[in-house]
């Protein structure tokens, strides 16, 4: 007979009892600050530091985790209160320092991603995307800068990766303990939390709000794992990119258009709103809904007041990185918000089609991401190009290169991912600048003060490490799977703290090609057993709990290791985080990356291991596409297009052959008499030089604030300030512009070219031009000319030029331009009609071109 157990159960938080001497840890356990700060990290490590490990390195936990004796102690203890002293003195003026901005902060971008990488404390990321969050809000604490973060806080986070003895993933879904991590509850003046909802199909969905402090900065996350809500809408924000499609839209509604919510519930104006990614693309509706029930506006008028001020950032090429939903999703969780915007179910589906009268075509949150922004960019300057071709389709007739897709490079936040020892290193010869004023990039000009010997023992300090703590990790992963005490044994061996070390770690998809140097499996060999100038390969990397071919490869690599008798140099190691991360872009000697070009949108580890010294070995692809030069690392290939993928593994496989047996071993080997390879830090120091200006996460939020945060900014002050009335105007003209657009035409073209023209020659070009009801201000008329490319008779590398209006004539608009004929060869030239708008910030508007 069994009985059920009924409890009346009252919940409260415990806090550690710290003696006012430690008090100050506190504050600092709670705020991700201490992650780029390692003298900070090493209070928490020296308070005790078997709690700190049994913690998996979380501050907040080790607090609790310490005894009260311990406490005691370490508050009498002179030396560590003098440690304790000199960190919290620094924090507090890092608080209070000058930074880059200083202007007004009365109204914040609002910076909307899916997950975010900051900390091992913090485990609410899953790979690069959520990396780079975590940099960008780091930078915007060091800027400054008027931002603030949105996110959900995932109960489970992303999946723990362990292999089993075959060599094959399995996840695991540990639990986040909120109250021993570096988040806070957002609580009204009552005590009570502050919440919001949103509407799930009917459902709503009650989330409250955790606050996490990054230095300056504040990251909000909302979370629906409460009482009020039933099981299903509380398992909103049980995992990371867990679940089916209808798990991802419920977490996308609750991000974009609960994010813009809880803002306004913090008494948070989000006067710009950046989507990194298209999973928030939904707070376009929310935003637009505010102003239209604030101004009773349309919707037309609500989405001019909006798009001047809202950024979206793309980072993926990859078709299914592109949220796409059925219709029926979609009209399941968004029937009533055509009602809502005051348009029809059609126009509400154009917004998220590329070809809105396309009723076969899906849902996408890229497409309406774009057609919702101002503003948009891919991640690297190759990814912008790939980007403008891959979405042209959604600006129909618009030459490639004018398609509103511009990029902003990724970057690295320098202080977190720099080992603590080449900080060390480079804090002593750079001064006290390089921490103090982040943005003076050109301060890594000063590299060539290190001497060869430092940077090279600092750097062999790092394998010493790397190998150590791989070899923990392989021996602990063989206890868990009931390895042999003799393979247990032989993982104490494994790698060597001396060999020319190879790191490949990232996601593990196909198109990433983990396995491409295994190819040739004799020659690999030949070079992993070379007794005198041996290499060790490291991989590590998660596939996606369905990707079952990514899956494959991760045990490709571990057979591989063991057929040929080569476990202990080359090795694989589990659960790539943070932490793995950290040991690997600074201990290896050189970065693997051989993406399917150009698949791979821009990459990050790579710049992280640079500005560590290690060099990178590359496909020309994503963000080494433009940062390759001789002197920094290597390219494999030259940006080869193929066709053919298997005849592309086999040309590039070989030219990472003998990349490694021309150039990167006899390099690394090549040693004078005081065994200092010479030439291979000759190169150390350019690629730290290069990639630490270039590609610090500094450069990448001045470049987001000048090309975008500052001018959004003031679109939206100058549109508040008369009272959104050029949103007004501006959707005005549109109306106007979609009932005469087809009926305006190109009538005739008039020039005195001739069919030989000399250097210097004036050009004179006159449209004719029926307008329709539409005045000679309303557009915009350009004269469209250049290169004639013999091949595709297009014009290339075009040049714009504004024609003027001269007169009327015969129910005509005469428009008339001069210009210079200066390029030779074979020219052309044509007419184009373009909207014209001060409300305009680009004039490229889906449908609204038209060519002579």
């Amino acid at each position: 007979m069994g009985y059920n157990l009924i409890m009346n159960l009252s919940t409260y938080t415990v806090k550690p009892k710290l003696p006012t001497p430690l008090k100050p840890l506190e504050e600092i356990a709670r705020n991700l600050w201490l992650s780029w700060n390692y003298d900070a990290v090493q209070l928490f490590v020296r308070l005790d530091y078997e709690a700190w490990m049994e913690s998996r390195q979380s501050p907040v936990k080790t607090l609790g985790m310490v005894s009260q004796d311990r406490l005691e102690l370490m508050s009498k203890d002179d030396s560590y209160l003098a440690a304790l002293k000199a960190v919290y003195d620094r924090f507090l003026a890092y608080k209070k320092g000058e930074t880059w901005y200083s202007g007004q902060r009365k109204d914040v971008v609002a910076y909307f991603s899916m997950e975010y990488g900051m900390d091992a404390s913090l485990p609410i990321y899953s790979g690069g995307l959520g990396i780079l969050s975590g940099d960008h809000m780091k930078s915007t604490s060091d800027l400054g800068l008027p931002l603030v973060g949105i996110g959900l806080l995932y109960r489970q986070g992303y999946f723990k990766q362990v292999l089993n003895a075959d060599g094959f993933q399995q996840e695991h879904y540990p639990e986040n303990d909120w109250y021993n991590m570096p988040v806070e509850r957002r609580n009204d003046k009552d005590g009570n939390a502050i919440k919001i909802s949103v509407n799930l199909a009917g459902a709503q969905a009650v989330a409250q709000i955790w606050e996490v402090k990054v230095g300056r900065a504040s990251l909000f996350l909302l979370d629906t794992n409460i009482d009020e809500n039933a099981p299903e809408v509380r398992n909103v924000t049980s995992s990371l990119y867990g679940g089916d499609k209808e798990h991802r839209i419920r977490q996308e509604i609750l991000l974009g258009i609960g994010g813009i919510r809880a803002l306004r519930a913090l008494g948070i104006n989000p006067a710009v709103a950046h989507m990194n990614e298209g999973h928030a693309a939904f707070l376009a509706f929310e935003r637009c809904r505010e102003i239209m029930n604030e101004k009773g506006f349309t919707f037309e008028e609500a989405k001019e007041a909006t798009w001047p001020t809202n950024i979206f950032t793309t980072h993926t090429p990859v078709p299914a990185g592109n949220e796409r939903f059925d219709i029926a999703m979609i009209e399941k969780y968004f029937s009533e918000w055509p009602q809502i915007l005051g348009i029809s179910w059609k126009e509400f589906l154009g917004l998220g089609r590329v070809y809105p009268n396309n009723e076969h075509e899906t849902y996408c949150l890229t497409v309406l991401a774009l057609k919702m922004a101002a503003y948009a960019n891919g991640v690297a300057r190759l990814h912008g190009v790939v980007s403008r071709d891959m979405w042209k389709d959604v600006w129909p007739g618009l030459p490639l290169d004018e398609i509103p897709i511009g990029h902003v490079t990724n970057g690295v936040h320098t202080r977190t991912w720099i080992s603590s020892g080449m900080l060390e290193l480079l804090d002593r010869y750079f001064g006290p600048q390089f921490e103090d004023k982040p943005t003076e990039l050109s301060i890594w000009e000063r590299m060539d003060r290190i001497s060869d010997e430092e940077l090279w023992r600092t750097h062999e300090r790092r394998r010493e490490r790397l190998v150590v703590f791989v070899r923990e990790r392989i021996m602990e992963q063989f206890r868990r799977t009931g390895a042999s005490d003799r393979r247990i044994h032989q993982a104490e061996d494994a790698l060597s703290p001396y060999a020319l070390t190879l790191c490949f770690a990232r996601r593990f998809a196909t198109y990433k090609r983990g396995s491409l140097l295994l190819r040739d499996p004799e020659r690999l060999i030949r070079l992993v057993k070379d007794n005198e100038r041996p290499i060790q390969l490291i991989f590590a990397g998660k596939a996606h709990p369905m990707d079952m071919p990514g899956k494959e490869l991760i045990r490709e690599l571990i057979h591989f290791a063991e057929k040929y008798d080569v476990s202990n140099r080359i090795v694989f190691v589990e659960n790539y985080d943070m932490t793995v991360a950290k040991y690997l872009t600074s201990g290896g000697d050189v970065w693997l990356n051989t993406p399917r070009r150009p698949m791979e949108a821009s990459g990050t580890s790579g710049m992280k291991a640079s500005m560590n010294g290690v060099l990178n070995c590359s496909i020309m692809d994503g963000w080494w596409d433009e940062a390759y030069e001789p002197e920094i690392g290597w390219a494999i290939g030259a940006g080869e297009h193929y066709n053919d993928e298997r005849l592309q593994d086999d040309v590039e496989s070989k030219a990472l052959y003998d990349l490694l047996e021309r150039d990167i071993i006899p390099l690394f080997y090549q040693r004078g008499r005081d065994g200092l390879p010479r030439e291979w830090i000759k190169m150390m120091k350019a690629s730290m030089r290069i990639t630490g200006q270039s590609m610090a996460s500094h450069r990448m939020l001045m470049d987001y604030s000048n090309q975008f945060y500052f001018p959004a900014l003031e679109n939206y002050k100058r549109l508040e300030k008369n009272g959104y009335a050029e949103a007004k105007s501006t959707a005005e003209y549109f109306g106007k512009l979609g009932k005469h657009w087809q009926s305006i035409k190109i009538a005739r073209l008039e020039s005195n070219a001739t069919p030989i023209m000399q250097r210097g020659d004036a050009l004179t070009v006159s449209a004719f031009l029926d307008l329709s009801q539409l005045g000679k201000d309303d557009v915009k008329v350009e004269l469209y000319y250049g290169d004639v490319s013999n091949q595709t008779n297009d014009i290339s590398k075009a040049k714009r030029a504004e024609m003027k209006w001269e007169k009327a004539e015969d129910n005509l608009n005469v428009f008339k331009i001069t210009v210079k004929c200066e390029d030779t060869g074979k020219q052309g030239h044509t007419v184009r009609i373009l909207p014209k708008h001060e409300g305009l910030i680009h004039p490229y508007r889906p449908g609204f071109i038209k060519w002579a």
